[in-house]
């Protein structure tokens, strides 16, 4: 069963995968599943991407481009383990701060005990908070980044907002995002793959295939590439755009605070 995608109308705050929930539901249910996968995240991203979540990511830096200047300040929200922190401080030279912001306390927990292995400890911050309602002043951050996180914020539309406060005028929001599939053939093998072999790897790793439905179930509620768009110039982004990354699997949206 495929549902159909939610719009730029919303529809994802009371969506748990194709479950309907009550208003106010969905945030400890998709607290519940990362508390449950937490220390196998980046495996998880592997099974879900076949791999390639680490090349979109890299890509997502190089779009970035961050700049090699100690004054350099962002914050990538629902980064808990730090995947994008990590690549924005290592492209900087070690010389940007990025703040890693994530609701789940588990999350954050893998993140900070990575980044002291890596060494990066002086050049990031890590927050529980949430995406809705960030704890930052009005013009702070040079840049905001999220990576396969912001289908699990229920009111997408609030967390656009919030973005769009805490950056500085010139600031760039990026979003990297499982997508729709533009590919004839391609949506089909990824359907297949989604649902029928995710779940049962989900389940052979962790030992529970529910957190990995409600994923790929989420995936495809998410709205289109278009619609999303139309979700962040409405936030009052400037200068919005969108790059496919392996036929539509994925899709970095890009806008500018202006």
């Amino acid at each position: 069963m495929v549902a159909n995608r939610t719009s730029a109308d919303g529809g994802m705050e009371t969506s748990y995968g194709f479950r309907d929930v009550a208003e106010g539901e969905k945030q400890g249910l998709v607290n519940d599943v990362f508390h449950k996968v937490a220390k196998r995240y980046d495996i998880m991203n592997d099974v879900m991407s076949a791999g390639l979540h680490r090349v979109w990511k890299d890509a997502m830096i190089a779009a970035l481009n961050p700049r090699k200047d100690p004054d350099y300040r962002t914050l990538d929200v629902a980064g808990g383990t730090g995947d994008i922190a990590f690549r924005i401080v290592e492209a900087s030279k070690r010389l940007a701060h990025s703040t890693v912001l994530d609701i789940n306390g588990s999350m954050l927990a893998v993140g900070q005990e990575r980044a002291q292995k890596k060494g990066l400890g002086d050049n990031l911050t890590f927050v529980e908070a949430n995406a809705e309602e960030l704890p930052f002043e009005a013009n702070s951050f040079d840049a905001y980044t999220i990576a396969f996180g912001i289908r699990n914020v229920p009111r997408i539309d609030l967390a656009l907002s919030e973005a769009f406060r805490v950056l500085k005028r010139g600031g760039r929001l990026l979003v990297l995002e499982f997508s729709e599939v533009q590919m004839p053939l391609l949506d089909r093998v990824y359907d297949e793959w989604s649902f029928k072999a995710i779940p049962k790897f989900g389940k052979m790793i962790t030992g529970d295939a529910e957190p990995y439905q409600y994923l790929v179930e989420s995936i495809r509620k998410f709205p289109n590439q278009k619609d999303f768009a139309v979700m962040i110039e409405t936030a009052g982004f400037s200068k919005v755009s969108f790059t496919n990354y392996t036929g539509g699997i994925a899709a970095l949206h890009s806008g500018w605070k202006i």
